[in-house]
């Protein structure tokens, strides 16, 4: 379908701004940038409580942000990794987006203020997310969350850090993740490209252009690209993993991907939950103040989350018909 008439509109709002792509700035400059289309002076969603605090790291503090909902609890837990191409963005640009999920889905939200490349290549940000997830199950019941409904996840490269993250408790045995949900996650290398690379890789705000630039930013040269916690869709294996909620957008050079992990994980049996957001461009769902399509992504997650949250997971299996018109 065309692209939704507000997309349209923010579209060539940026286009006359006169404003370089983020991509030729060094990385502090581009980070403003993105931080002045995201964050907002409005007055924030109001939740039960809002906490900033750090977890102690090696390195230092990993900054966290935990948002509880209104009510006695115990409530689920969701640890949220930010996108950004794992180069920008942070706790504050996501602030809105995180008060709605802990507000429509009756879950305390943990924001992760993970390291960002280029000054902290890979693994910087898989250790950070890994460490916060960590931390949430060993404090859940700290914070009136229930230590066995953590749920995990994020929007773009911050879904990749889910991904990741669910893989490694995986392979590690040690924490038994319920859920996880992936926003338009980029699950794989921009070589050698998909069809939506090519479809989508000019004009829709985040491009290939865009994505190289990320990469470039994100891995140290020696990286091994078919090690699946750096691109997880080259995975030889996608059982066990949690059951998942994958959402894409029609115009987005990532699509491709999202939907190639989604059959992934529904063809190794692990139960899942997809849809693509048609005329929608990649990080449409933080524009949910004026996008209903937005809205709906977050409905759709907060129900994800409710359901997976209310009773043990024995949900049916997505059929395979539902990935086949894709």
């Amino acid at each position: 379908m065309a692209l939704e008439p507000v997309t349209q509109k923010i579209l060539e709002s940026l286009a006359a701004s006169g404003l370089p792509p983020a991509y030729f700035l060094p990385a502090e400059q581009a980070r403003a940038q993105m931080n002045a289309l995201f964050i907002t002076n409005e007055t924030p969603e109001t939740v039960g409580s809002v906490v900033n605090t750090y977890i102690p790291c090696s390195w230092g503090n990993l900054g966290i942000r935990i948002y509880t909902p209104s009510g006695q609890g115990i409530f689920p837990v969701f640890v949220f990794f930010h996108g950004g191409g794992w180069s920008m963005s942070n706790i504050e640009t996501h602030d809105a987006l995180c008060r709605r999920i802990t507000n429509l889905s009756d879950c305390i939200v943990i924001s992760v203020d993970y390291r960002l490349a280029p000054e902290h290549k890979y693994p910087a940000a898989v250790d950070d997310a890994y460490t916060a997830m960590q931390w949430a199950f060993d404090n859940a019941a700290r914070l009136n969350g229930d230590p066995e409904k953590i749920i995990v996840g994020g929007d773009s490269s911050g879904a990749a850090l889910a991904a990741v993250v669910c893989m490694m408790a995986r392979d590690r045995g040690k924490l038994d993740i319920a859920y996880q949900v992936l926003i338009y996650p980029p699950t794989d290398y921009y070589l050698p490209g998909t069809k939506s690379y090519i479809e989508n890789g000019t004009g829709y705000f985040i491009d290939r252009d865009f994505m190289i630039w990320f990469w470039n930013n994100y891995l140290p040269s020696d990286a091994d690209l078919n090690n699946p916690y750096v691109c997880p869709l080259r995975a030889k294996d996608f059982s066990n993993l949690p059951p998942a909620i994958v959402l894409t957008c029609e115009y987005d050079p990532l699509r491709d991907e999202g939907e190639e992990y989604a059959r992934k994980l529904q063809e190794a049996g692990v139960d899942v939950e997809f849809k693509r957001y048609d005329g929608m461009i990649h990080g449409f769902i933080l524009q949910f103040g004026i996008m209903s399509q937005a809205h709906d992504a977050i409905q759709q997650i907060a129900s994800g989350i409710k359901k997976k949250s209310a009773y043990p997971i024995t949900a049916p299996k997505q059929k395979q018909a539902d990935f086949d018109r894709l």
